[in-house]
């Protein structure tokens, strides 16, 4: 699948992505890219967020990919049940650890616990091993249970602006290629 078949969701977590995080740089470097904007971004509401990220899935005209950064990543396997159309694939980075009853802030805990089962569509999730809002091995666990590629991304924080991943072209090059290897439904 090239860009210009798919409709990109960016799907922000907790306080949305700055103007130098990498989600931020990427919509607006990739044609067919747009954001999945938030009521709250510093009060996330489960019911709320899912919804609009449904909302946005359903509302699509092409194939959709979605890149989730964080809660984002919680928010788009809680909403999967609401989609009405088909996803094309999900690109996840740094999902936290819901269920981690340590986590700051804890309304973040409302997004968990995190379904088992494997998602309807192809899916990669890139961890940190130090990502200070999940272990690594928690991370392993989802995407095991989500069926998703997992890429160990090193010791890189929580993989965002303040870990420094502003641009982050090696995230942008492992996006590339799993966009590539995705079918345009209808397509042979």
């Amino acid at each position: 699948m090239r860009i210009s078949e798919a409709d990109i969701l960016i799907v922000p977590g907790y306080t949305g992505s700055s103007d130098d995080h990498w989600q931020s740089r990427w919509e607006s470097k990739l044609s067919t890219a747009r954001r999945v904007n938030q009521r709250e971004w510093s009060k996330p509401v489960r019911e709320d967020w899912t919804r609009a990220v449904a909302d946005a899935v359903n509302e699509a005209t092409k194939p959709v990919v979605i890149v989730a950064h964080s809660l984002g990543v919680a928010t788009v396997v809680q909403a999967v049940p609401l989609f009405e159309k088909p996803v094309a694939g999900a690109f996840f980075v740094a999902p936290p650890n819901v269920a981690d009853e340590t986590i700051k802030p804890r309304r973040l805990m409302t997004f968990g616990p995190y379904p088992r089962d494997p998602l309807p569509f192809p899916s990669v999730l890139v961890a940190s091993r130090n990502d200070p809002f999940s272990s690594f091995e928690a991370a392993e666990d989802a995407a095991g249970a989500w069926g998703s590629l997992f890429v160990d991304a090193g010791d890189v924080g929580h993989l965002n602006a303040e870990s420094g991943h502003g641009p982050w072209p090696e995230g942008l090059l492992t996006f590339g290629r799993f966009l590539s290897k995705l079918a345009v439904p209808g397509k042979d």
